[in-house]
């Protein structure tokens, strides 16, 4: 298949199914969002204002059979809004493991689909989803 062939609203259905990364809003044909509120940095506040650790990446079409992908560690504030920040030392692990396990149930779901996604040449050699 081709990403001509799979239509935007297959890959959203298909995207969904993984688990709750997809940002449908604000996702379109020319790129996906997803992201992952991996640890809660103030479970004290009201759940609608909570502040977490976390992930975003975003998914554009390289070609007909290619992504590509950029992914960002941050900090997910109460305004609703990523920053790319450091993670602190002891959620590293816990961050790098959700994006691990998202892009390893993504890499299935786009090898089903004959497609495949490469890290963005801004990620550079080394980075958490460079093969091991």
């Amino acid at each position: 298949m081709s990403t001509e062939t799979v239509s935007h609203q297959k890959l959203l259905r298909l995207f969904a199914a993984i688990g709750p990364y997809l940002r449908s809003e604000q996702s379109s044909q020319d790129g996906y969002f997803f992201d992952c509120l991996a640890v809660c940095a103030s479970a004290k506040l009201e759940p609608e204002k909570r502040e977490f650790w976390g992930w975003w990446l975003e998914l554009s079409p390289k070609n007909e059979q290619d992504f590509e992908f950029c992914y960002r560690l941050g900090y997910y504030g109460g305004e609703g809004e990523w920053q790319e920040r450091d993670i602190p030392r002891k959620h590293e692990e816990e961050v790098a493991r959700t994006l691990r396990d998202f892009y390893d149930k993504l890499s299935v779901c786009l090898d089903e689909l004959s497609l495949s996604a490469t890290p963005s040449p801004e990620l550079g050699d080394k980075h958490l989803l460079s093969p091991a």
